[in-house]
């Protein structure tokens, strides 16, 4: 008991606390481009096919490691010098955040769907240089042992965000219209900018490249070239990839679609945002502290793989949701096991990532490890549009379910590759 007890404890620690506040300023676009965006272009009349592939208008989130190394070296005129590279390049994107989500808001995708479009890249480039950054704070802040507790915090901050920006968007949206559901998003990132002017600047063994670069090639070698060959080295870093590109593919299949899927269904918007989002967030960030504890207790790869089964099992229930039809009840419970488990596997995964970065190259890395992530939301998901045009919603998430499976078979060969106690994770 007192063990437990022990591994609780970690969450209390300023470095851990902090991140709150930075996953919340994370979480808070990704909903106004993927969940409450499809909700609005489904309530717009825009097909579930065409739906499905705006989730291209976010390819900034899969190719943010391109730029990841500015972000992790170069320094900002004046931003720099006052906050310090990490909290420097934080205040400008969410600078960047909030007028993209004004823009994107000011919009109208009945009349205008490219302007919409175009709104949508621009918050996802913001968003996804405001995650470089975000992340590559949070694991240089912290020592090994704290990874686990730390990815928990960021991940409840992430989805209080998510909470408001999904189903507080919608209720706001409901009564007041998508303009003001936008613009208070948007209020909302300017106020997370006073945390970061409020945090201290994290040490960085980057710091060390940058003081020796003294030509442009030397600081190539430095920032770009040597992150990605410091990976290259590592055994078995092709497969590593791949499990990181397929774990949560079966989750994107399912988040992509799950607005629409209430709304034919016969929910409210506002039922929505109480009963998906409210709840939902309840039942994540309990699943989100839980992930941590068993990461702590059991470890990173066997967490991981626990966390993943029940994450695709809980895909199950949204085809039994399915069957029932429009059940308040029924979304209920639904929605209750869906969010619990992603929150464990989200902290899980979060927690691996960190462990693979090098201190040194620590926003570049992470930028590639986050970007496969993203890699199956955005590109393989895709298509979860078309797919649920083909079939009937029972079918499309039991597919879902299935789609799952390549990463836990991935993970299961990295555990029997990596045993306990020769995990390949935190060089340094």
């Amino acid at each position: 008991m007192q063990n437990w007890v022990g591994s609780f404890s970690v969450y209390l620690d300023r470095r851990v606390a902090i991140l709150l506040a930075f996953g919340f300023a994370s979480g808070l676009p990704l909903a106004l481009v993927y969940a409450t965006l499809s909700a609005w272009l489904s309530e717009s009349g825009v097909s579930k096919t065409a739906i499905g592939l705006f989730v291209w208008a976010s390819t900034a989130y899969t190719l943010k490691f391109l730029w990841a190394p500015l972000v992790d070296r170069m320094p900002l005129p004046f931003l720099t010098n006052w906050l310090g590279q990490r909290r420097g390049w934080l205040v400008l994107s969410q600078v960047a955040v909030v007028g993209a989500m004004v823009g994107l808001g000011s919009s109208d995708p009945a009349s205008n769907l490219w302007w919409t479009a175009l709104w949508a890249v621009l918050l996802a480039f913001a968003s996804a240089t405001l995650d470089i950054v975000a992340d590559a704070y949070r694991v240089e802040s912290l020592d090994e042992e704290e990874l686990g507790a730390g990815a928990a915090n960021f991940v409840f901050g992430y989805r209080m965000a998510m909470l408001v920006s999904g189903g507080g968007a919608l209720i706001i949206a409901q009564f007041a219209g998508w303009f003001w559901a936008y613009g208070v998003m948007a209020a909302l990132m300017a106020v997370t900018i006073f945390a970061t002017l409020a945090s201290p600047e994290p040490d960085h063994p980057a710091r060390q490249g940058e003081a020796s670069a003294k030509s442009l090639s030397a600081w190539m070698a430095g920032a770009v070239v040597a992150p990605f060959v410091n990976f290259l080295k590592r055994p078995d870093w092709l497969l590593i990839l791949l499990f990181v590109a397929f774990y949560k593919y079966g989750d994107a299949l399912l988040g992509i679609m799950a607005n629409p899927f209430y709304l034919e269904i016969g929910f409210s918007k506002a039922e929505i945002g109480v009963i998906s989002k409210s709840w939902g967030m309840v039942m994540t960030i309990v699943g989100a502290f839980a992930g941590g504890v068993l990461v702590a207790r059991m470890g990173i790869l066997k967490a991981l793989l626990i966390c993943g089964v029940l994450q695709a099992a809980s895909n199950l229930v949204f085809a039994a949701q399915a069957w029932v039809g429009y059940s308040v009840p029924m979304l209920t419970i639904t929605i209750g096991i869906e969010n619990f488990t992603g929150g464990m596997a989200t902290t899980a995964f979060v927690a691996y990532l960190s462990g693979l970065c090098n201190l040194a190259y620590t926003a570049t890395q992470y930028a590639l490890f986050s970007s496969f992530m993203g890699f199956a939301r955005t590109i393989f998901a895709s298509g979860g549009g078309w797919l649920a045009d083909q079939v009937d919603w029972v079918n499309y998430f039991l597919m879902t379910t299935i789609a799952a499976l390549p990463g836990l078979i991935l993970l299961l060969w990295l555990i029997r590759r990596y045993p306990p106690g020769d995990l390949h994770v935190r060089n340094t």
